[in-house]
C-alpha cells in the first residue's frame, strides 16, 4: 500500500503529529485531572493503562480514521471466517478457532468445519494427559514418567516454555518439563544428563518434521533411549510428536497414535494453543489449559466486536504506529515485573518481529514506510539496573510497556509492594521527568558543577502503557498473550503486510544445508564469497590441530 502515506488519515496525522510533538505529558496531565478514566480500558481482570502516552482524544480518533481506512474491520471479519488471510502460502490462520471450537461456531477450510477436528485433539489431548499424570503411561521398564523434554524451536519452544515458566506454581510436583531448542549439542547434552531414559518421554514439535535443528535433537534423544533400551519397541513408549507430517514421524519410528495432529493454517509463533501446547497441559493439567484457551477466547470475542477506541489490541496497536511511524521509533520494550514473566518479552520478540519484519506489501510492491518495530525486554527489576539508563535519559525514544500483578503466588506483603513500587514509579519517571528547577530545589545549586546539575536533569515526555491484574493464573495469561497477538496483527493489516509468513528465515536454513557437507572434509573451500571461505577453511584448520 505505497499509498497509504498519501492518504488523508496519514496526512491528518502528520499534521496532529506536528501540533503534539512539543506539548509535555506533565502538561497534558495537569489540564486534565480524568485523564487516566479516559485513556484506561479493562477486560477480565486486565486493566490496561494507556493514559501515559503523547496522545490527546483527537490523536485517538485520527489513529482510529487510519485504522478504518485500512480497512481493519473487513480484515478482522475475513481473519476469523477463515478467508486465506496468509497470501503468500493461501491459508487461512485460524489459531483463534483452535480455543473456540467449544462453542461449536462453524468454521471452514476447504469447505469442512474445523471445529470437530480440534474437538478431537483437545480430548486426545485430555486423554494423554491424564495417562501421563496419573502413572498409567510407562515407560519401556515399567517405570512412570518423571521427566517430559519438549524438543522444538522457535514458537514450539518459545510458546509452551514461556507459559509453563509463567504458570510454574500450577504445574505436578511429580513431573518436571524441560526444553531443548538449540541446535548446539551442550543443549540437549546437558539437558538430558541428570535425566533417566527409562521415566523420560520426549514431545518432538515440529510443523513440517523436517527442521534441521529439532530434528538434529530428535535423534540424538532417540539414541539416547535405544542405547539404554535396545529395543525399537522403547521409542512407542518414550517418544511423541506433534506434526502436520505423519509419514516422517512414522519414519523416525514413532507410532502413529502417539501423533498429535497440527494444521498447516496454524503458524508457529501462534501455535501454543494447539497440540503444541501438550507439555502445558501435562503438567498444570487439562482444566487449566482450557482455562488457558479460555482467556484468550475472551479477548477474541473482545478484539472481533469492541469499537476501536475501546479495542485494547487496536489501540495497542495504533500507539504503535503512532510511534513506529511519526515519532521513528525504532524499538519497543516489554517489562514484566514478574519473575514468572521472564520469558515474556522473548516470546513477543519472535511473535512481533517474525510476523511484521517485513518490507514488503501482500501485493509484492516495496512499503516506502517503517513496518514493524525491535521488540526487546527482560525482567523490569533486572532491567532498572541494565538498560533504563538509556530508557530515561538517551537519544533514543523507547515506548516501553510494564506488565504488574498485584498478587504474588508466594507473598510476602513487603517484598511484593517494593515490586510493585517500582512499577508504578518507573512509568511515571518516564513521563514526567526532572526538571532543572526540582534539581535545584533538591540540592544546593551553588554546590554542584554545571556537568553534575545537568546530568541530573530528565526531560521525561517518553510514552509507556501499564497492564495491572490480579495474579498470574492461566486464564489472565491467555488473555495477555491473545492481546498482543491481535495488537501485532492489526498493525500488519495497517502496513499492508502479511504477517503470517516467515520467507526471511529460509535463505539462510537454505545455505547452512549447503554447507554442512563442506564442513565434514579437509579440503579448502572457494565456492563462496571470501569471507565465507576464510571463515570456512580457518574453522577446518581449527579443527584438524
Amino acid at each position: 500500500m505505497p499509498e497509504l502515506k498519501k492518504s488523508p488519515a496519514w496526512q491528518a496525522l502528520n499534521a496532529h503529529y506536528e501540533r503534539i510533538y512539543p506539548v509535555h505529558m506533565r502538561d497534558l496531565f495537569d489540564q486534565d485531572p480524568h485523564r487516566f478514566e479516559k485513556f484506561s480500558l479493562q477486560i477480565n481482570d486486565i486493566l490496561f493503562d494507556f493514559s501515559k502516552n503523547r496522545i490527546t482524544e483527537e490523536s485517538l480518533t485520527l489513529l482510529t480514521h487510519l485504522a478504518d481506512h485500512s480497512g481493519l474491520k473487513d480484515q478482522i471479519e475475513a481473519m476469523f471466517r477463515g478467508d486465506p488471510i496468509n497470501t503468500t502460502e493461501n491459508r487461512p490462520a485460524l489459531h483463534t478457532a483452535l480455543r473456540g471450537s467449544r462453542q461449536n461456531t462453524p468454521i471452514y477450510v476447504n469447505n469442512q468445519d474445523i471445529n470437530p477436528e480440534i474437538n478431537r485433539v483437545l480430548s486426545r489431548i485430555e486423554h494423554f494427559c491424564d495417562q501421563i499424570r496419573s502413572g498409567k503411561w510407562r515407560g519401556y521398564s515399567g517405570k512412570k514418567i518423571t521427566h517430559i523434554v519438549n524438543i522444538g524451536i522457535g514458537g514450539s519452544d518459545l510458546g509452551p516454555k514461556t507459559v509453563l515458566t509463567a504458570l510454574q506454581p500450577y504445574a505436578d510436583e511429580n513431573i518436571k518439563v524441560h526444553f531443548v531448542s538449540n541446535v548446539d549439542q551442550a543443549s540437549i547434552i546437558e539437558t538430558i544428563s541428570t535425566l533417566s531414559p527409562e521415566t523420560t518421554l520426549f514431545i518432538i514439535a515440529s510443523k513440517t518434521f523436517t527442521t534441521q535443528e529439532t530434528m538434529t535433537n530428535a535423534h540424538s534423544a532417540r539414541q539416547w533411549v535405544m542405547n539404554s533400551a535396545k529395543n525399537t519397541h522403547a521409542i512407542s513408549k518414550h517418544f511423541v510428536a506433534i506434526s502436520t507430517n505423519q509419514p516422517a514421524v512414522i519414519d523416525f519410528g514413532i507410532a502413529s497414535d502417539n501423533i498429535f495432529e497440527f494444521w498447516d493454517w496454524v503458524g508457529g509463533r501462534y501455535s501454543l494453543w494447539s497440540a503444541i501446547g501438550l507439555s502445558i497441559a501435562i503438567s498444570i493439567g487439562f482444566k487449566n489449559f482450557t482455562q488457558l484457551l479460555q482467556g484468550a477466547n475472551d479477548v477474541d470475542h473482545h478484539f472481533k466486536n469492541a469499537p476501536f477506541e475501546s479495542n485494547i489490541p487496536v489501540v495497542m496497536a495504533l500507539l504503535g504506529i503512532w510511534y513506529n511511524n511519526f515519532f521513528n521509533a525504532a524499538s519497543h520494550a516489554i517489562l514484566p515485573y514478574a519473575h514468572s514473566l521472564r520469558y515474556f518479552s522473548d516470546y513477543l520478540q519472535q511473535c512481533d518481529m517474525e510476523s511484521n519484519g517485513k518490507s514488503i506489501d501482500r501485493n509484492g510492491l516495496q512499503v516506502n514506510y517503517e513496518t514493524g518495530p525491535i521488540i526487546w525486554g527482560q525482567s523490569g527489576p533486572n532491567g532498572q539496573h541494565a538498560f533504563f539508563q538509556l530508557i530515561h535519559q538517551g537519544t533514543k525514544l523507547v515506548p516501553c510497556d510494564f506488565i504488574a500483578p498485584a498478587h504474588n503466588r508466594y507473598e510476602s506483603p513487603d517484598q511484593h509492594a517494593i515490586l510493585l513500587a517500582n512499577f508504578l514509579a518507573q512509568p511515571e519517571a518516564l513521563m514526567q521527568g526532572q526538571t532543572i528547577e526540582q534539581v535545584k530545589k533538591e540540592l544546593d545549586q551553588n554546590q554542584l558543577p554545571l556537568s553534575l546539575l545537568q546530568s541530573k536533569i530528565f526531560s521525561g515526555n517518553r510514552p509507556s502503557n501499564s497492564f495491572l491484574f490480579k495474579e498470574v493464573n492461566p486464564k489472565t495469561i491467555g488473555s495477555l498473550i491473545a492481546l498482543y497477538e491481535h495488537k501485532i496483527f492489526v498493525q500488519g493489516c495497517i502496513w499492508n503486510i502479511n504477517s503470517f509468513d516467515q520467507m526471511g528465515v529460509e535463505l539462510g536454513k537454505k545455505l547452512a544445508r549447503s554447507i554442512v557437507p563442506e564442513l565434514q572434509n579437509s579440503q579448502p573451500i572457494s565456492s563462496h564469497n571470501c569471507s565465507t571461505n576464510g571463515l570456512i577453511n580457518h574453522y577446518k584448520k581449527i579443527r584438524s590441530s
